[in-house]
């Protein structure tokens, strides 16, 4: 399809805020350099604000008719997000995803960003600050890993497995009362499940093929817009927790993300349960 942008400009964009605004941060963060927003896990940093900045400023070039959603301006503004159900044309930013990771010292963070035309998402970029590289894609295109050099390698998900033998990521810190309890307890039915406290990298690892789900419960669109989409052009199959469509305005109603289809109503009959 045509694209409103060149998304190869929006990964470059990402690559320079990285360089300029991230990386010379990293494990060199101030006393004040960290604050706390909805909790104390719940981190911003003089990063992830200088990085948005800069990726704001320069989008006012490449694509001024797009409505800018990034994680820290909606923090400024939280009436910025409900606009993006009506937009035409949105470019949706996460400066820094796992900026928990990022404050600790922890080398696994992504930047992210989405292209949203027409309530849809058609691209999606997970960039690697660490590693130098994408996974990109554009809807109906497929999914790739693109290194530095330029090497485009096309992803794809895991083969399916018994659900005994599914190794996958589960974000659980985000499940409350009842349902964490139970989720919880439904993940002893499976061989393994971790969380990178980073979206970014969670989904890198699912679209390469290394986990059979991913599962969500919280759904801020900057932490899973671009992964949904790389996710499911790898092959993956994607619903929120009823079976429904994950679009760009949901923030609620759960996701997770499977192999096939068949895997995903097999989890979500023995894990999310009823």
């Amino acid at each position: 399809m045509t694209l409103p942008l060149d998304v190869t400009k929006l990964a470059d964009l990402l690559r320079l805020a990285a360089r300029s605004e991230i990386l010379p941060r990293f494990r060199r963060l101030g006393n004040g350099d960290v604050r706390s927003k909805s909790e104390p896990s719940d981190l911003v940093t003089e990063a992830d604000e200088a990085a948005e900045r800069l990726i704001r400023r320069e989008l006012e070039t490449i694509a001024p008719d797009a409505l800018f959603v990034g994680e820290e301006s909606v923090a400024a503004d939280p009436a910025l997000l409900g606009k993006l159900a009506d937009a035409e044309f949105a470019i949706v930013v996460d400066p820094v995803d796992g900026t928990f990771n990022f404050a600790s010292g922890i080398p696994a963070f992504g930047v992210m960003a989405s292209v949203v035309w027409k309530g849809e998402t058609v691209a999606g970029i997970i960039y690697d600050p660490m590693g130098d590289d994408w996974v990109m894609a554009e809807k109906g295109g497929g999914a790739f890993l693109i290194r530095p050099e330029g090497e485009a390698i096309r992803l794809s998900v895991a083969q399916p497995r018994p659900l005994d033998a599914m190794v996958g990521m589960a974000s659980a810190g985000y499940f409350f009362g009842d349902m964490r309890h139970r989720i919880l307890g439904n993940l002893a039915k499976v061989r393994f499940f971790s969380s990178y406290r980073c979206s970014a990298h969670e989904y890198r690892t699912f679209a390469g093929g290394h986990v059979q789900f991913v599962l969500y419960n919280k759904l801020m669109p900057w932490d899973h817009l671009a992964g949904t989409l790389i996710a499911t052009e790898a092959g993956g199959y994607a619903a929120r927790f009823d079976g429904s469509a994950y679009l760009p305005h949901h923030v609620d109603g759960g996701l997770l993300l499977a192999t096939d289809k068949e895997s995903w109503q097999m989890l979500r009959n023995e894990i999310i349960g009823r």
